[in-house]
């Protein structure tokens, strides 16, 4: 509605001026000037209106659409936390920079796009209705102009790619560096990465100008394109004016309009620039997000699983907490599966272990177990039903230890705390603590950013213990781990094993240390197809 009335004001505004100027030329008088003056400056203080309101509603259809955005990536990463395709530097990146780049879509490229149709539509019905030729002629070369920007658009929205997987690596090669830079001046290899880095924004800023090369030529010849054009038209008035054939009235009206008609296509090849970064990134976030909604294709078999016996209890009881029925996955791209007809059936109280090579599909078993992955093939029971039905309700009676534990409060019982969703006190938090082998640790000790102030090995004892908390005090009845006991001691060790089988839960965890090995009551072996 506001390009339309934006359209008509154009049309009134030309009819206004060629009305006032050819009077002055016809009548060498400035009589009713005055009321020529009022309503130029009415037409102009309507469209002046019209613009800022038509910025409003685009930089309100900006920000609602960005809040949705990221609303909807946060929560397709918090259901696949552990997706590879999206590090968390490439999500801040995306999240931030990448989707505040969709201003220039919403505020510039579509509301130009809306003025493109409607305004040529618009104009070009009043100059026919004052001249057929003229009418023709605009109708003739206005599509040049989107067929230019189809060419130029498919060159812009490659290089915008390449730039955007550019920009994302430097983004990821610096958040890298960051995280591991106390390691890299431990070992003196800090300076050496300045070369790396230097590369990396090396080509960030080539890919940049290329982009902003594309981005000039291309306005340069749009514009040259909408000038010949508006030419023949005025060529072809002027020519008829002197001979008599058209009054000077119509042709002015039909030399202020030509160029409107022109100006919104011209106005959106230029604009797309302005949008293409922000399509890029909401691209790659619509993809991410319909990702995680949608559920892999059927992968074939290359991967298998051994299970032998532990020498924890000899026998498996008959009435299982969790069925892995023929699980199945292959990661989009690879070519063999990472996991092939894995079957587990894990019982109230048992203890398995999983070990396997690098890469041999511990992680990605984990993450079908708590539901985070949908596998290929197969499914995952609880009780008799798929906890794919409702992941959130399962993941309610699970109590998780990562390879990596997050510390993100500010002592060591807050991050306790964390485990339970009931209310628990320092007694409890004691309690649990001393289970895992951190009798040392004292509760109000201060965390700082990524752990800092914690051993490997303080950190995982932390983590035990939150899991711990919630199996006691949440109602969790299944814990999963993975890799719990590295950089800990023998004896902090064989207290986490203790207090573990002590907890009563089921256990599932990834491990290659003897002890650990040892303890289970069944070992499940991944390895490649072929091998033992």
């Amino acid at each position: 509605m506001v390009g339309l009335v934006q359209a008509v004001a154009l049309c009134l505004q030309a009819r206004l001026l060629a009305d006032a100027i050819s009077h002055v030329f016809a009548h060498h008088d400035l009589v009713g000037m005055a009321g020529w003056v009022a309503g130029l400056a009415a037409v102009f203080t309507l469209r002046a209106g019209l613009g800022w309101l038509n910025q409003s509603l685009a930089h309100h259809a900006s920000a609602q659409v960005k809040a949705d955005l990221r609303r909807d990536l946060v929560r397709a990463r918090l259901a696949r936390p552990q997706e590879g395709s999206l590090s968390s530097s490439t999500l801040v990146t995306l999240t931030t920079q990448g989707l505040d780049a969709l201003d220039g879509y919403y505020s510039k490229y579509l509301p130009q796009l809306v003025l493109a149709v409607i305004v040529p539509l618009v104009v070009g019905s009043v100059i026919l209705s004052q001249d057929l030729a003229s009418a023709i002629i605009i109708a003739v070369t206005l599509p040049l102009i989107p067929i230019f920007m189809i060419l130029i658009g498919w060159t812009t929205q490659k290089q915008v790619e390449r730039r955007w997987k550019v920009q994302t690596r430097l983004a990821n090669h610096f958040a890298d560096l960051v995280t591991g830079l106390a390691t890299l001046q431990v070992f003196g290899r800090a300076r050496g990465q300045r070369e790396g880095l230097r590369l990396t924004e090396g080509r960030n800023r080539d890919e940049t100008m290329r982009t902003l090369r594309i981005s000039f030529l291309s306005s340069f010849a749009l514009e040259l394109l909408a000038t010949l054009s508006v030419a023949v038209v005025a060529v072809t008035v002027g020519f008829r004016v002197v001979f008599y054939q058209m009054d000077l009235q119509t042709a002015l009206f039909i030399l202020v309009l030509a160029p409107e008609a022109y100006l919104p296509l011209r106005q959106v090849g230029t604009h797309y620039h302005d949008a293409a970064d922000g399509m890029a990134a909401a691209d790659q976030a619509l993809g991410f997000i319909e990702a995680a909604q949608l559920s892999p294709a059927a992968a074939g078999p290359a991967r298998g699983a051994a299970e032998e016996p532990g020498a924890g209890r000899p026998s498996q009881p008959a009435t299982p907490t969790i069925v892995l029925e023929d699980i199945c996955h292959r990661w989009p791209g690879a070519q063999d599966p990472v996991l092939d007809g894995v079957s587990l059936a894990l019982a109230p109280g048992e203890v398995v272990t999983v070990r396997g090579p690098s890469g041999g599909g511990k992680s990605t078993l984990l993450s079908v177990v708590m539901g985070f992955l949908r596998p290929d093939r197969g499914r995952v029971l609880s009780d008799g039903v798929d906890v794919m039905a409702d992941p959130v309700t399962w993941r309610r009676q699970l109590a998780w230890v990562a390879q990596e534990p997050a510390m993100p409060e500010p002592t060591i019982a807050a991050n306790i705390a964390m485990g339970a969703s009931c209310a628990t006190g320092p007694q409890q938090w004691r309690e649990v603590l001393d289970l895992a082998g951190g009798a040392d640790l004292e509760l109000e000790r201060r965390v700082g950013d990524d752990a800092e102030g914690l051993s490997s090995g303080e950190r995982r004892r932390v983590a035990i213990a939150r899991a711990l908390l919630r199996i006691h005090h949440d109602g969790a009845r299944v814990l999963v781990m993975d890799e719990p006991t590295a950089g800990l001691d023998a004896d902090a060790e064989a207290a986490v094993i203790d207090s573990v089988r002590a907890s009563g839960a089921s256990v599932l965890v990834v491990s290659h240390r003897p002890a650990v090995l040892s303890a289970a009551d069944r070992v499940l072996t991944l390895a490649p197809q072929g091998r033992p």
